[in-house]
């Protein structure tokens, strides 16, 4: 087979694409998106297209991290109720869809921890048809899945339709990210320049919090950091340390600099060493430059990186990752706010036990005492929501900009006090008074 010949086949215009879609995908059936950065703006103009006019009635939308372009062309009130979009981990862009298309509450929220995202999507819902953006063809009829292997590269294989939106502005990865011109049903090109997040700098709190941390990371270390202000702060602090290895949910700028320097080596990496693992990333042009054709960035599914039991093969496995609250026994809430919806269950529970489970292994979740300018506390009698992302049992080394306590071992009491040190000095009454009410004072 002459992989351009097949390519040539393949490849479709916007208006003849919709076309196409239309016989890869039917009324009711379940179309899959890849997430963030690999969301492709150019299909989503087909499809949002396509129910306009009727063509596509009631179809199932499975994604995680939406962007603006679906925000401006798929979750728009012109469409509401035509579709069914089911979002496994929110972004800002969906949180605005939601507002903007109020009271109609319709787009679903379907929780599942990161490393069963591939199998929720393979298993439980039958993948009709996969889309993503991929980096353009090789010699060899491969394209790569670039920036985000996560879910894509499980469902990629099992969908029963796959259509790829080629950008020259993907990075090609490896790993687990190649895609083969025979595999593929329908191609388009739109050659855009990539989705880039602008990380905010860290505050004055975040640099507290932070510096707690890197003093738990020594030489030798291999690290899993989140997204946030403290996680990009902790980064910016390890400077100094030597050996440090990657086995990372999340490849993000701050990685990129510490890998320049050599801070970020691998060299005594348990498992995989001189490879910086990741399963998406996301960050600004410089960083998708850095991953492009560089060996040493290797991408793989979710389903394996994020799996607890292969993240704790690393030795001396250190987790950040950010809350939005924490109660006085020690369960964290990271994804709901005022009792809707805010990001998503994610790979943190993946790293919180993997890291814990690792030798020598720490979990860190880190918060601001406050939110709200110094309003409400984020150390509460219970969670607002009802929402438990991390269990109590899990939970090991809590961080707020008044000191850093490890839970494991301690009993209730034990905890509830520990934990109100690390409150606001304005809310540790009140939480003593509530510590009591519930037996823990």
């Amino acid at each position: 087979m002459d992989a351009n010949l097949e390519y040539q086949r393949k490849l479709y215009q916007p208006d003849s694409m919709q076309e196409k879609l239309l016989t890869l995908l039917h009324d009711h059936q379940n179309l899959i998106l890849a997430m963030s950065v690999a969301m492709p703006p150019g299909l989503i103009s087909v499809v949002a297209s396509a129910i306009k006019k009727n063509q596509l009635n009631d179809i199932n939308l499975y994604y995680m991290h939406g962007t603006q372009a679906l925000q401006e062309t798929l979750l728009t009130p012109e469409l509401v109720n035509k579709f069914n979009p089911r979002a496994i981990f929110m972004s800002s862009h969906d949180r605005a869809a939601i507002k903007s298309n109020q009271p109609n509450h319709w787009l679903e929220f379907v929780p599942a921890t990161f490393h069963q995202v591939g199998r929720l999507l393979t298993e439980h819902v039958e993948p009709h048809c996969f889309m993503t953006t991929v980096s353009p063809m090789d010699k060899h009829g491969y394209f790569s899945l670039g920036t985000n292997a996560d879910y894509g590269a499980s469902v990629i294989r099992k969908a029963k339709g796959v259509v790829l939106e080629v950008n020259r502005h993907m990075p090609r990865t490896f790993g687990e990210c190649s895609i083969h011109i025979s595999e593929v049903d329908a191609i388009i090109e739109n050659h855009q320049p990539l989705m880039e997040l602008a990380f905010a700098p860290p505050c004055n709190t975040d640099l507290i919090i932070a510096k707690q941390i890197a003093e738990q990371i020594n030489n030798g270390d291999t690290l899993q950091m989140g997204v946030g202000g403290v996680p990009s702060a902790v980064l910016g602090l390890l400077n100094q340390h030597q050996n440090l290895g990657l086995h990372s949910e999340l490849f993000s700028p701050g990685m990129v600099d510490l890998i320049q320097s050599g801070v970020i080596n691998g060299k005594f990496k348990s498992w995989m060493q001189h490879k910086h693992v990741f399963t998406l990333a996301i960050g600004d042009r410089k960083l998708y430059e850095f991953m492009d054709d560089n060996p040493s960035i290797v991408g793989y599914p979710a389903s394996w990186v994020n799996n607890p039991d292969v993240i704790q093969k690393n030795n001396n496995m250190v987790s950040v990752n950010a809350a939005i609250e924490v109660d006085l026994s020690g369960q964290i809430n990271a994804e709901q706010l005022n009792g809707l919806p805010f990001s998503g269950t994610g790979g943190q529970l993946d790293f919180v036990r993997g890291a814990y489970a690792s030798k020598n292994g720490r979990s860190f979740i880190a918060l601001h005492s406050t939110a709200k300018q110094g309003s409400i506390s984020r150390i509460v009698p219970k969670l607002t929501g009802g929402t438990v992302t991390d269990t109590r049992m899990d939970t090991q080394f809590v961080v707020t900009e008044f000191g850093c306590v490890n839970l494991k071992g301690l009993s209730l009491p034990q905890r509830s006090k520990a934990l109100i040190q690390l409150a606001h000095p304005d809310f540790r009454e009140t939480l003593e008074v509530n510590a009591k009410a519930q037996g823990l004072g």
